[in-house]
Parts: structure tokens; sequence; C-alpha cells
């Protein structure tokens, strides 16, 4: 039986889940801010997907305070990891102790910070190219499937809750199947995301190409040295194969969820969840991780100054690291 939904976050990843999710006939609550809520209130969320512009009008609400919890409900929680304690502060206050609450975003610390409040969590490893750069629009940039979200429970296992939720995200044109291991598949996918520092802060080129590539491979040794489970590079490519893929129609510099924070001009973002990640467990294993510092920094300091997004040569960071 399909659940009610409630996508706390409707950004680039939560709107694209989101809208598919209500085309399909699923029943949810958008919870958004700040214009980006005016904008769904008064005139839809507009997704714009590879069969053009398609309009989802969906109950849409400021905060967990204006959600409907008579009945019960999954929460697809879609924030960016910096505003995960704020949006569980909101849900904790509002939700029944028994809601289920799943992890739908980058990074591997958000799924125990909900676990300390919720005991039904669940996290999706979110395999799904999206945008969001104007209110009240997001962008699914594969067509036709949107992506890839396979679910899994915290700490490990699967359950009934897994294979419904898995269902309805299948139903919504998702690939979605449950993983007893889902944050295997979470740490591979952070080793990709660390490099979003990089495709928000510097020019492309070889160099930035080289400096994403250091930042992997650090990470990837101080995960083994940690001792954390990690699928393989292999499993991982052989899970994505071929089913996303690129809309032709897009232009071609869309970058990833931290440029685009960048790009609306965000003062704060997700970085210590990513680079800070590696960079948190190499000083608690004894690994130097001095590519991943100078990312975290750099991105830290390129917010906070309002810097355009790419504005760097990434030639230069690679002479610091020299």
């Amino acid at each position: 039986m399909s659940a009610r939904y409630v996508v706390y976050g409707t950004g680039a990843v939560g709107g694209v889940i989101g809208a598919n999710l209500h085309l399909a006939d699923l029943p949810l609550t958008l919870v958004a801010r700040g214009p980006h809520l005016d904008r769904i209130r008064s005139g839809g969320l507009v997704l714009d997907r590879g069969d053009g512009r398609q309009v989802v009008r969906a109950p849409a609400v400021g905060s967990a305070a204006e959600v409907d919890w008579s009945e019960p409900a999954v929460v697809l929680l879609a924030v960016k990891g910096h505003q995960t304690a704020a949006a569980l502060d909101d849900l904790a206050a509002h939700a029944p102790p028994t809601t289920v609450v799943v992890s739908a975003q980058n990074g591997v610390a958000n799924e125990v910070a909900i676990l300390r409040r919720f005991a039904a969590t669940y996290s999706l490893c979110v395999m799904l190219p999206s945008t969001h750069l104007e209110p009240g629009e997001v962008i699914q940039k594969c067509w036709p499937v949107p992506g890839i979200l396979d679910i899994g429970r915290i700490p490990h296992g699967v359950d009934d809750t897994c294979e419904a939720v898995a269902a309805d995200l299948r139903a919504a044109g998702f690939e979605s199947v449950p993983r007893a291991q889902i944050m295997a598949w979470k740490h591979r996918k952070l080793l990709m995301n660390v490099g979003n520092a990089v495709d928000a802060t510097c020019a492309r080129g070889e160099s930035a190409d080289d400096l994403r590539e250091r930042a992997r491979a650090e990470g990837e040794l101080v995960l083994r040295v940690a001792g954390v489970p990690l699928v393989s590079a292999e499993e991982d490519v052989e899970r994505r194969g071929d089913v996303l893929r690129p809309r032709t129609d897009l232009p071609a510099d869309l970058g990833g969820s931290t440029w685009q924070s960048v790009s609306r001009g965000a003062r704060v973002t997700e970085v210590d969840h990513l680079a800070g990640e590696i960079v948190l467990l190499g000083r608690l294993h004894g690994v130097p991780t001095p590519v991943n510092e100078l990312l975290q920094r750099t991105a830290h300091e390129h917010a906070r100054a309002g810097a355009a997004p790419r504005s760097l040569d990434a030639a230069d960071l690679l002479a610091q690291l020299a």
C-alpha cells in the first residue's frame, strides 16, 4: 500500500522526487521556504524534465507545524547536511515519534542525527542529477529515468517499509531497490561528492580534474583505514549502468549541489559533510588529509566572500598542496 509523503526540503533533489511522486498520484506535502515556497503556493512547482515543463500543484507548507500529522506519513528529508539539525528540531516538535524518516541527502552523518530523534530511520543513496536555481522550479537532468534511489534501514537491514517506499519510487519512474548495507553505498557516493567543492569554486579543466581525483583517492584511503564498509567502484559503476541518461537540451555548465548553493549566493554550504567528513575521519584515525582540508577551507572562504562560482584556478590550489 502506498504511503503518504512529506518531502521536507523541496530543492533540487526533494523537488524532483516530490514532483514525480505527485505526478504518479501519490499523496504528499511539500515543505519549502522563502520565495521558493511563495512561488510554489502561487503557481505550483515547475518540474522541467525531458517531456516538457510539468506544473505540480501539491500542498506546500513552511514548516512541520503546518503538516497534517493525523495519519501516518513517511518523511523524505532532503535538506542539505548543515540544515539537518534545524529540520530535525522542527520535525521532532510536531511529528509523532513513530514517524518514518528517510534521509535523501548527500553525506553520511545525517542518518545518525536522524536516528537520535526518530527510531524508524532509513536512507536513500541518491543518484539524481538535478538542479534548483530559480524559485518555484527544479530541473530533472536525466530522462526518462530521473535517478537511482536505493533504500535501506539504519543502521542496516531491509524491511517492509523499504519495500513499500522502493515500490512507490519505482511507480514514480525512479530505479529503486532495498539494500541491507545502504551505508556502504552511501560512503561510495561520498567519495564522488568530495569533489563538489572543486566544482563549486574552480574553473573546469585538467587541473580541476586532477584536484578532484586527489580528493577522492585521499578519501578512499581514509575510509579503508577507518574500516568503513564500502562498496567497490566497480559495483557502483555496475549499478549505474546506462540508467542515468543526461538530457541533451540543457546547458552543459549546470553543476552539482554545492555549485548550485554558491550560484544562489549562499554563504554557507554542505562542505563540512562532504570533504569535511573525510577530514574528520582522517583526524580520528591518524591519516593526513591535506587535499580535503584545503577544499573544505576554500569552499568556506569562497561562500563567505560571496565569490562567483568557478572563479578560482585549480592550479593555484594544487600549488598550495605542492
